[in-house]
């Protein structure tokens, strides 16, 4: 078998990295992607290496000379590459495919070696590589039919979106055998680059064979296998964290990215926080039947979208403010207080981020991180704060502190003249669900500040929505004029304007989560090593034994089941005890994640 490489093109959407060199030669994590490929298949004893090479194409002759690689290369050049695409590149190096079975690859690919095992395993003769496409791939994709057969090719130009669901992506590998390049593909190529000129794709060759009785070529689908197309400089950091070389270099890239993991083929995240059973399908579908209309116009100001989360919330709108996220009110409403406050630790660092001035450090002093309102009033009682801040149920322990201790403790603070800040983001989830959001309380107590996600409660955080509600009209009316007017987009308005009507659905996921969290509990703790905490969030707080650190077992179940955990250490007031977070998945996930804890259990 032999190998062939296509890389005679520009790569203009890399930009600077393509101004001197071809697109092959951009490094990931310091090596460059023919270097990656040319030792890949050093590997596999291959009889040579064809490279078709264009753009820059002595440069990268030069380069590869330097590499050492043992076996045979042989290349063959496209001297009108700025004109032609890569139907012209192949039909140059055709001859070869007529000698051998052939091995043909794309060269702006990055993958790991059991990509290429896959193929090389598999006994049958000429096969295209795919995978079950995700949001992030681009360009060609098929439907498969029974047997593997490749039922249609489907061109960019096409694509149905609707269809995505039927649709596997080409990874731009194949094992071609002898036999079908010499009876398929090079006369089909042969007529097609004839009919209709040199500027196509090869892929259209094989689209066409695919028609025949017997088109003899069949799908191959990864499980799982880690491969990434890079054409932008996008797709260059994504592979630079799916592809370093160091585990923990990679877990620390991956980590530092606080979101974007729909990027990540495979990817399970138990690392951030959502409710997995809302929205439901047909609120979703209502936005997307929208969507035109929400792109192309411009969104209300503050006060429709404060009207809209009014009615939403049951409160008056001058008491109610919304925010571009959470994150947004939180930097305002820090910025606006004074004087010292007083922090929970461990908790949900963005509150403690945003204050410069002086504070005043509760920490429980238990392996539960479980405290009390009764255990904030003892401490604070002499501690002269202005400010107390509480996330409940708390970040990352699951803490929850009932609903009438709670108002206990704003009474409290109101008769020693204390401002409450109260995060309510995760308390839907409680098996009580009770909130502090109502015209009543926040009349009766004007020290109180409330302040909720609308990402983490009702799984939206791509809409960057929370919300924060006080009968303080002073304070409220100042973050008003704070924040930008047009702080929300369209598509987060229109969610609010019909969110109203899934409140039902809302209760069932609640409902559906809390059973999840039970059932996620008591599987947990069938594994020995670990100790799950108690919570009455959408999250669970797990310590680990001395057998393995919190790093490690984050490290493990990146690099070997590609889940993503939270890893705690070093976090404030943790110490040096081993806590991993947890985020509440459905169910098949959740026995995913169990199943990936035993074995990396197992095999300590």
């Amino acid at each position: 078998m032999q190998g062939l490489i296509l890389a005679a093109g520009m790569g203009k959407r890399l930009k600077e990295l393509t101004r001197n060199n071809t697109k092959c030669m951009v490094q990931v994590n310091g090596v460059t992607l023919i270097e990656r490929v040319l030792r890949q298949l050093d590997k596999l004893n291959l009889s040579r290496v064809i490279i078709v090479i264009g753009y820059e194409g002595q440069k990268l002759v030069d380069y590869i000379e330097t590499l050492n690689i043992k076996t045979e290369i042989c290349y063959v050049e496209n001297k009108i590459y700025d004109k032609t695409n890569n139907i012209y590149s192949l039909a140059l190096a055709k001859n070869y495919l007529l000698e051998d079975d052939t091995l043909l690859l794309e060269s702006d690919l990055i993958f790991e070696d059991a990509v290429l095992d896959v193929l090389l395993n598999d006994p049958r003769e000429t096969l295209a590589l795919v995978d079950k496409y995700e949001s992030w791939m681009d360009g060609t994709c098929v439907t498969i039919g029974d047997n593997d057969t490749i039922e249609t090719f489907i061109p960019g130009k096409k694509f149905v979106f609707e269809d995505i669901p039927d649709y596997y992506k080409t990874v731009n590998i194949y094992k071609f055998s002898k036999s079908f390049s010499e009876s398929r593909y090079v006369p089909f190529l042969n007529a097609y680059s004839k009919a209709l000129g040199n500027n196509e794709y090869y892929e259209q060759v094989l689209r066409v064979i695919t028609m025949l009785d017997d088109p003899e070529i069949k799908a191959k689908k990864l499980d799982g296998e880690l491969w990434y197309e890079i054409d932008d400089i996008q797709d260059l950091d994504i592979a630079s964290s799916m592809f370093a070389a160091e585990p923990d270099d990679r877990v620390k890239k991956i980590q530092n990215r606080y979101g974007g993991y729909w990027r990540y083929p495979h990817l399970l995240d138990f690392c951030y926080l959502v409710n997995p059973y809302y929205p439901p399908r047909k609120l979703m579908d209502e936005i997307k039947a929208n969507l035109d209309k929400l792109i192309t116009q411009y969104p209300s100001g503050m006060s429709v979208n404060s009207l809209l989360a009014a009615k939403n919330f049951g409160v008056f709108q001058e008491h109610i403010l919304v925010g571009n996220g959470a994150a947004e009110l939180i930097k305002s409403i820090m910025e606006k207080t004074t004087g010292r406050i007083g922090f929970i630790k461990p908790t949900f660092e963005e509150y403690p981020n945003r204050y410069n001035n002086e504070s005043v450090i509760f920490v429980p002093d238990n392996t539960d991180l479980s405290y009390t309102a009764k255990d904030l009033m003892d401490f604070y009682a002499d501690k002269n704060i202005g400010t107390l801040v509480l996330i409940n149920p708390d970040n990352p322990s699951g803490n929850y502190i009932p609903y009438n201790d709670l108002l206990s403790l704003i009474k409290w603070c109101s008769d020693k003249n204390i401002r409450i800040i109260v995060d309510e983001s995760f308390c839907d989830f409680a098996d009580e669900g009770k909130t502090l959001i109502n015209e009543d309380v926040i009349n009766q107590f004007r020290n109180l500040i409330i302040i909720k996600s609308i990402s983490k409660s009702y799984g939206v955080p791509g809409l960057r929505l929370g919300i924060l509600v006080s009968a303080d009209n002073k304070l409220v009316s100042e973050m008003k004029k704070d924040v930008a007017i047009w702080n929300i987009n369209s598509i987060g308005e229109f969610y609010m304007q019909i969110a109203e009507k899934y409140n039902a659905d809302y209760t069932a996921s609640l409902e559906k989560l809390r059973n999840t969290r039970r059932l996620f509990v008591e599987s947990l703790s069938e594994i020995q090593e670990i100790r799950v905490i108690p919570s009455q969030a959408n999250y669970l707080l797990v310590e680990l034994t001395d057998r393995i650190s919190a790093t490690e077992l984050t490290k493990k179940l990146l690099i070997n089941h590609n889940i993503l955990i939270k890893d705690l250490t070093g976090k404030s007031a943790i110490g040096t005890r081993q806590y991993v977070r947890i985020a509440i998945r459905d169910e098949n996930d959740n026995d995913k994640l169990v199943q990936s804890i035993k074995i990396e259990m197992a095999a300590l």
